[in-house]
């Protein structure tokens, strides 16, 4: 499934709850032993890996009951527990849980943070 968005500007884009934008490598052309792989058999391998562009704010904590009665005000935001995953990681995570979305005429992928397999962050890229 794939969805096409119009606007360039990633800032407006805003990934909700407990899912990570990633921005697929290029894949494998070749086998270990030099064979070329269609890009039909590239798209349906189950493991893929990309960057992380954009992080959600992590899975919803529900807020400690200060108050007694339900007609009473409830102040407060909500909370987030956070994902491990940071801006510029390199994720490994399963296609099937994936949506592909086309945004500025690059193509992107929302993943649930449950179908992350591995992060690999290389703190020298930040310094």
């Amino acid at each position: 499934m794939s969805l096409t968005l119009e606007s360039k500007n990633l800032d407006l884009l805003i990934v909700v709850g407990d899912r990570v934008l990633i921005k697929p490598k290029n894949p494998q052309e070749r086998t270990k032993a030099g064979l070329l792989l269609p890009p039909g058999v590239q798209e349906k391998q189950k493991v893929h890996s990309g960057y992380v562009v954009k992080v959600g704010p992590g899975y919803p904590m529900p807020v400690p009951s200060e108050y007694e009665e339900p007609w009473q005000k409830k102040e407060g935001d909500a909370r987030y527990f956070p994902l491990q995953a940071k801006v510029g990681d390199l994720a490994v995570y399963l296609q099937e849980n994936s949506v592909e979305i086309e945004f500025g005429s690059e193509k992107y992928v929302i993943v649930p943070f449950n179908s992350i397999l591995l992060l690999q962050r290389d703190e020298s890229l930040f310094e």
